[in-house]
């Protein structure tokens, strides 16, 4: 296929990018919900995360096997549909009202998920000039910046209410009760998961009837008997460094993002119709940071914009710790913004002259978003321990970009 028939296969593939963003950028809206309805600390809450994240541990691997073996249109077709499943379990959930179902769900939704992120990153990359593939990423991951903004500013207001009782201060006169007031909030978690799998759907099907181009390590497929997964890719240095890298940078991203609400409410104090536009403020940044850091990638290398970005979230997060409070959150601001480059590029960078090792490149890249399922659970209980010092608990994402300034430093460099 020519170059210039890429356009209507990348904009499909864009759209992956948006309904994952959706997916994950729920979370932090979930964990404070979840607070209210399960009735759960910050560090049981926490536990969302893990639950999500852990799925892209365990299935990289199976996934990129199962592309190899098929195609990614395969994996694609199959991630949709089984992230659209999990959302629609909300209902069922919404009966039981356990914890337990809710972290089985986000576990079925994240497994479908892993699908799209394992088949959609290498194929962007692939799909063009390799030269161009930090930026064509980069652009590709705007389309999850818009996705997060979405879900930050509008999805978030649907689920909160902007009322938090407790057994003991709910209102005497509330109709129904504790048992109304729970299922209320319950009850409110359902519809954006409902559409959310209605769109899941729709695209399934556009993928179904669509033809994607074949990429080179799908032209070319391996002679009977060869690997369905190559572990002897993780002797590259670059990639190596790389994988290192995204478990840091995804650690330290979801340690702010899940936790950003549960900041501005627990310890700030804002209402919650206050901190979701907060939130919303802050996904605007990291959408506008992917716009700018994708158009500056026409005139500085990837690497080097990485390196700078990273240390300038290195010395915002001292701002979090030095300050706290609302000189905290306007920091976070900041570190949204110069978050957002980060996990394309470095995806892109250890991808690199893989040829037919990418599919099992992306599975351990994919993999090191398991930093997502330890690192925000370790902040939650720095903050949660010590709440008259919460702030302090931001030293884990400090620690993470500084392995981010070192990948743009020197790790990016590929050594044959």
């Amino acid at each position: 296929m020519k170059k210039q028939n890429y356009a209507v296969p990348l904009m499909l593939v864009f759209t992956l990018f948006f309904l994952w963003a959706i997916s994950s950028n729920l979370l932090p809206t979930m964990i404070r919900q979840l607070m209210k309805t399960c009735e759960l600390n910050t560090f049981e809450a926490s536990f969302t995360e893990t639950a999500y994240w852990l799925a892209y541990f365990i299935f990289p691997i199976p996934i990129a096997m199962f592309m190899k073996r098929y195609s990614y249109k395969a994996g694609i077709v199959f991630g949709l549909l089984l992230a659209a499943f999990g959302g629609l379990l909300f209902f069922p959930a919404a009966m039981l009202k356990e914890y337990w179902a809710y972290l089985c769900i986000f576990f079925i939704i994240a497994t479908g998920m892993c699908f799209l992120e394992t088949a959609a990153n290498p194929y962007v990359t692939a799909l063009g000039d390799p030269a161009t593939a930090p930026r064509r990423l980069n652009l590709a991951q705007s389309f999850n910046g818009l996705g997060a903004f979405i879900s930050a500013m509008f999805l978030s207001k649907l689920i909160l209410s902007g009322t938090h009782y407790t057994r003991e201060t709910l209102p005497a006169d509330y109709a129904g009760g504790w048992e109304a007031y729970i299922q209320t909030e319950t009850d409110a978690m359902k519809m954006p998961y409902l559409v959310l799998a209605m769109l899941l759907i729709v695209i399934a099907v556009v993928f179904v009837f669509s033809k994607l181009p074949k990429i080179d390590d799908e032209e070319h497929k391996a002679a009977a008997g060869s690997k369905l997964i190559d572990f002897g890719v993780m002797r590259r240095s670059h990639l190596r460094w790389g994988v290192i890298a995204q478990f840091f940078y995804n650690g330290g991203q979801t340690a702010i993002n899940s936790l950003f609400l549960v900041y501005c409410c627990t310890y700030v104090g804002l209402p919650e119709d206050e901190a979701t536009t907060y939130f919303g403020l802050y996904m605007l940044a990291f959408l506008l940071g992917r716009w700018i850091g994708t158009g500056l990638m026409v005139k500085f290398r990837p690497q080097d914009m990485l390196l700078v970005y990273a240390l300038l979230n290195v010395v915002l997060c001292g701002v979090v710790i030095g300050f706290g409070g609302m000189v905290g959150l306007y920091a976070m601001l900041g570190i949204s913004f110069f978050m957002s480059i980060m996990y394309p590029t470095q995806f892109s960078l250890a991808l690199k002259g893989l040829g037919d090792q990418t599919k099992s490149g992306s599975a351990f890249l994919v993999m090191a978003i398991v930093g997502n399922a330890c690192l925000p659970q370790l902040t939650a209980y720095l903050m949660h321990v010590n709440e008259q010092l919460y702030y302090a608990a931001y030293i884990i994402p400090l620690i993470c970009f500084a392995f981010c300034a070192y990948y743009g430093w020197k790790g990016y460099k590929v050594v044959d």
